[in-house]
């Protein structure tokens, strides 16, 4: 039975846990990247309009799972660069799911058990869905699907031309953009709601 001990779990896996574990993700693509010379690399945390920008970490106004790498051009690109950035994931919620089961093997981090172990599920959740070659939405390749296509064929083949990776410039161009035509509309309501509450006589 679903009780009040198993809606606090939800919560903190759903608003600690889950974006924790997709944060790390993100961070495995920028620690590649910068051993590949990234230039203007980005971390954006969550969706909508900026809440505070701290270095390349872009926070975002509505929180969700919602994170995502991007960056303008690497200095040293190549088959053996883009196989490692799309394994950076990978890598790195491997390696932090094996390190805290390992500490929970060896009896320690006992007093919070579940919520390492649920932390250890989700990590492995994301290495999975990484790992074996699928497509996603809008038949976006994952990152294994793309590892096996540079390993094979040494470049992407698949028919989504989109780029994996976001331009950073292009993304702060866009947002931009997008948040002068909410001002607009905002203003425009502004607008209508102070006429609407003094008619013309």
């Amino acid at each position: 039975m679903f009780g009040l001990a198993d809606l606090f779990s939800l919560v903190i896996s759903a608003f600690i846990i889950l974006p924790t574990v997709v944060f790390l993700r993100e961070m495995g693509y920028l620690i590649v990247s910068i051993v590949f010379g990234v230039k203007n690399p980005r971390v954006t945390i969550g969706s909508g309009p900026r809440l505070f920008q701290l270095g390349i970490f872009d926070v975002r106004k509505y929180y969700h799972l919602s994170s995502w790498y991007s960056y303008d051009s690497l200095k040293r690109e190549g088959r053996a660069a883009y196989v490692l950035l799309y394994a950076g994931p990978i890598l790195v919620n491997t390696i932090a799911a094996l390190t805290i089961n390992t500490m929970l093997a060896n009896g320690l981090l006992e007093e919070y058990r579940t919520f390492w172990d649920r932390f250890v599920f989700y990590a492995f959740y994301f290495v999975l869905f990484d790992v074996v070659p699928m497509k996603t939405v809008n038949g976006m390749p994952n990152n294994g699907f793309i590892i096996y296509e540079m390993l094979r064929y040494g470049k992407r083949i698949d028919y989504n031309q989109e780029p994996f990776h976001p331009s950073t410039s292009e993304v702060e161009e866009e947002y931009q953009e997008e948040i002068k035509k909410i001002k607009e509309v905002k203003k425009e309501m502004k607008k209508k709601d102070k006429e609407s509450s003094h008619p013309k006589k």
